[in-house]
């Protein structure tokens, strides 16, 4: 479904991702894991088509949803109608029911600024699958969340990504994030940025089985 062949990126005459290549298939949870600034969000912004100014050449479905890193909610607008904005097709119990399988039922009335960074984080991820993509970015989704909150993000996740089955590529600089969600690790590292390393973890339980 995704095809992804990055020849160069740069920023004016600074090289930042080089000789990247990968495919991810219907259903499969992707981790992009690195340091921080080694171009991990440049990457993602790049398989979006945001930023369309590079070398290669990206394949993609048209239904997509990102996640960035921040919520980035309509601060004036409730839980509720920060889903049905996004999503003008969708019907309100259909929303609701959205908002109840991240566990806000009892919040769809409030607006950002009255939930906690956990509860905003769960309404973006609410709003991302509420119209059902079928490649799923996300961009260090529990950064800057506690430990027993971002455990329980990275469950909800993994439990939605089961249900809807979206290709998704997950960004993070947790190996414990990747290994509790992904499928499969592509870890850059280097000057320019490269895959120097595809670990996929079916296939170690795959031998671990046998």
């Amino acid at each position: 479904m995704i095809s992804v062949d990055i020849i160069a990126k740069g920023f004016g005459t600074t090289p930042i991702l080089k000789d990247i290549s990968f495919e991810v298939s219907k259903g499969e949870c992707v981790a992009i894991l690195g340091q921080s600034g080694i171009g991990k969000s440049t990457l993602l912004r790049l398989v979006a088509g945001l930023d369309q100014d590079y070398e290669g050449v990206v394949r993609r479905p048209d239904q997509m949803a990102f996640v960035f890193q921040e919520p980035t909610l309509l601060a004036w607008r409730s839980a509720i109608d920060n889903i049905l904005i996004v999503h003008p097709e969708m019907s309100e119990p259909a929303a609701r029911e959205m908002l109840d399988k991240v566990g806000l039922a009892e919040h769809t009335a409030l607006f950002p600024r009255q939930m906690s960074l956990g509860q905003q984080r769960r309404l973006s991820l609410a709003r991302a699958f509420a119209g059902r993509p079928e490649l799923l970015l996300l961009d260090e989704p529990f950064a800057s969340l506690d430990g027993s909150t971002a455990a329980a993000m990275i469950v909800l996740t993994r439990r939605l990504i089961r249900e809807r089955m979206p290709s998704t590529l997950f960004v993070t600089h947790s190996t414990d994030e990747a290994n509790a969600l992904a499928d499969r690790t592509l870890v850059l590292a280097g000057t320019p940025a490269t895959v120097v390393r595809n670990e996929d973890r079916r296939e170690k339980q795959r031998e671990k089985a046998s």
